[in-house]
């Protein structure tokens, strides 16, 4: 009974979740509530979503949680409105090939209205490569927090409207220069990885360019085995520190900053 009425409930507010409702398989009526703007689904053992493509006005998609491997979200790449795709906690990096043997990608060709990817614990031991050649002009906020990722391609420059990235929890050894290029970059989470300041002693982990060329000011990099000191002798960090300092007397965050001074670290 709660479906149909949470059902006819979706027909006049375009809004529906079925989270934790035990969903193995997404009903077909889902998909006849074309006005759906919102859908969560997440918190059931979804294998696959369907025929999701059908919701052509969906806005915010959350399949937070499920079942998911690589290949089953290739029908979102149709939904030319979607704004926010959540679906963290499923198994989009475990290898799953097609019948004839080629590797499925995590996800598919992303749309062009996506601001918002999360996509922590997913078992990626890579950024998957669709996110970086969609072409995402409006991506503000992409959370690959809780995987396996060693490395960030430098194609991650492509994301120029980029204002957050979460990378927390992952075995990151270095940054690329080209995440220079983020000209919007405020928010760099990176902790729990593991970056010294100065590889083989000589090459800074994080270049100057992230320090110099973005806009950030929250930068937290506790949990990696570096020092505070370390940290003070990067080329750039000035440039990041004076800026800093004038968001911090315009007082426009009200303090919330990360642990201001040492971005986390000892």
């Amino acid at each position: 009974h709660t479906h149909s009425q949470k059902l006819d409930n979706a027909k006049k507010t375009g809004i529906l979740s079925l989270s934790e409702h035990g969903l193995e398989a997404v009903f077909p009526q889902i998909y006849e509530l074309t006005n759906l703007t919102t859908l969560d689904l997440s918190r059931n053992s979804l294998k696959s979503i369907g025929a999701v493509n059908k919701l052509k006005v969906l806005k915010l998609f959350n399949v937070d949680e499920n079942r998911l491997k690589a290949g089953s979200l290739a029908s979102i790449q149709h939904l030319t409105k979607l704004q926010t795709l959540s679906a963290s906690g499923n198994q989009l990096g475990k290898m799953t090939a097609t019948e004839g043997g080629k590797q499925l990608d995590p996800l598919p060709d992303l749309p062009a209205s996506l601001k918002q990817l999360k996509l922590s614990a997913n078992a990626l031991s890579s950024i998957p490569p669709t996110i970086l050649s969609s072409n995402l002009p409006k991506l503000q906020k992409l959370d690959l927090s809780s995987n396996q990722l060693g490395t960030v391609p430098s194609a991650i420059g492509r994301l120029t409207q980029l204002v957050e990235l979460n990378l927390d929890n992952n075995v990151i050894v270095n940054l690329p220069e080209q995440l220079g290029k983020l000209v919007k970059l405020k928010q760099l989470s990176l902790k729990n990885n593991k970056m010294v300041a100065f590889i083989d002693g000589k090459e800074q982990s994080i270049p100057a360019t992230v320090f110099a060329d973005t806009p950030l000011i929250d930068l937290n990099l506790h949990g990696n085995p570096m020092t505070s000191t370390q940290l003070n002798h990067m080329k750039g960090y000035d440039a990041f520190l004076e800026r800093r300092e004038k968001v911090k007397t315009s007082a426009l965050h009200g303090g919330a900053l990360t642990n201001l001074d040492v971005c986390g670290l000892e």
